[in-house]
């Protein structure tokens, strides 16, 4: 309002909401000598006000308020506000998501070698825009902290985002974190594409959530994963110019538990593996699963048996597998945690994406959150047999396959 000496002041409707009870009598409030000092018809225009409402200046709001919550309606619950049925409706987009161990429960931008396995969202704007972010946690006995961090996405990107971007890339919006049921964040974005990264606080925690944004333009909002794929052979082929003096001792091994046809089954494997695999690390692989996933992923025969040169196979495979888990257990030597998984299974060659990667932690994680290096090459044969039966039945390379019911259970077992 403008006073008759010209001065602006601004003022700031509010309700008491219980309606009732003490008014508001100060500055501003109804009949309050302030009113005297503006014109009838400002003051008229002013005057209609409901139960429990009041006017106060905006720096008196300022002074009495150290909180602002900013409440937004969906249009399914603005339905039931007479007062907003002329306005326009926010569009929303959501998508529930889970924070499981191992898997996409990374934590917060703090765990650098985590952050990346948590869910990634794209979102797309078209036009310039304000949008409200809002995650939900479905914790409600053992609430989390949570919250959520976005940044700027390079254009065509359709394939989650690797480690490296999150160290060289700088958060553009950055939540409050807090064990709210809900955590939200309202900004204005310009027009292109942004990944969002909802988290809980501290990693491997686990929990379903649900991500929204509000908007008054349309907009994209979808999950970002990775196609599942054989980049490179797990399985190495022993090259011929192999050192013979360490091969020629395994072969005498061997030939001692082969049959007349120079062949080891999977028992015979597994002693033939704990004489020559050099310490307990290694040889954690040489149990009786482990063996006859060996053999059928090794054997192309169909007989159930191994050569000796599928033996040679395994070993430099073997040292390759154990490179690429060395390489991602920094704590403790032997000991893999299972947020890394994905990242040592890519070193070997399967590229996964995170349903595939949930069921492998089902499968293989131990109680502790761990995998040893049994788990880790139990894990890369049965994803070895997995993606060879695929490929094996889809000669063309069109992604799908047909199979009967007698067909998959062959397939499904031998896997």
């Amino acid at each position: 309002v403008e006073t008759f000496n010209g001065e602006n002041v601004q003022l700031v409707r509010l309700r008491n909401p219980t309606g009732v009870g003490s008014e508001y009598v100060g500055a501003w409030s109804r009949d309050s000598a302030e009113w005297d000092e503006v014109p009838m018809d400002e003051r008229e225009r002013l005057s209609s006000l409901g139960d429990g409402e009041f006017w106060i200046s905006y720096s008196d709001f300022v002074k009495t308020f150290s909180h602002l919550e900013v409440v937004h309606l969906d249009s399914d619950t603005s339905r039931d506000e007479p007062s907003l049925h002329h306005r326009s409706t926010w569009q929303m987009k959501l998508y529930q998501g889970t924070w499981q161990r191992g898997v996409s429960a990374g934590g917060c931008r703090n765990n650098t070698d985590t952050f990346h396995i948590n869910p990634q969202l794209q979102l797309i704007l078209s036009d310039m825009q304000e949008v409200v972010v809002s995650l939900n946690q479905h914790s409600v006995m053992e609430p989390k902290v949570i919250g959520f961090t976005a940044y700027p996405l390079p254009k065509n990107s359709t394939e989650t985002i690797n480690r490296s971007f999150f160290k060289k890339n700088k958060s553009l919006i950055n939540s409050q974190y807090t064990n709210s049921r809900q955590v939200s964040h309202r900004c204005q974005l310009e027009q292109g594409s942004y990944l969002i990264v909802p988290t809980t606080f501290e990693p491997g925690q686990e929990s379903n959530f649900t991500l929204r944004v509000y908007s008054s333009k349309p907009l994209k909002l979808k999950i970002m994963d990775t196609t599942p794929q054989l980049v490179k052979s797990p399985i190495l082929k022993a090259p011929p110019t192999l050192d013979g003096k360490s091969f020629s001792q395994y072969e005498a091994v061997f030939l001692q538990l082969a049959d007349e046809h120079r062949t080891v089954n999977a028992f015979e494997l597994q002693e033939l593996l704990d004489a020559c695999l050099p310490n307990d690390y290694i040889k954690s692989c040489a149990s009786m699963e482990v063996c006859r996933q060996v053999v059928l992923a090794l054997d192309n025969s169909g007989s159930g048996r191994l050569k000796f040169s599928d033996f040679k196979d395994l070993m430099c495979s073997l040292k390759s597998w154990q490179a690429a888990f060395k390489s991602h257990t920094k704590e403790k030597t032997g000991i893999l945690k299972a947020e890394r998984l994905r990242d040592a299974l890519n070193d070997v060659g399967f590229q996964m994406n995170a349903d595939a990667l949930s069921i492998l932690i089902l499968r293989y994680m131990r109680k502790d959150g761990t995998l040893r290096f049994g788990d880790f090459v139990s894990a890369i044969l049965h994803l070895s047999v997995a993606f060879n039966i695929f490929d094996s039945k889809d000669p063309l390379q069109n992604g799908s396959i047909k199979l009967t019911l007698s067909e998959w259970l062959k397939t499904s077992l031998t896997c």
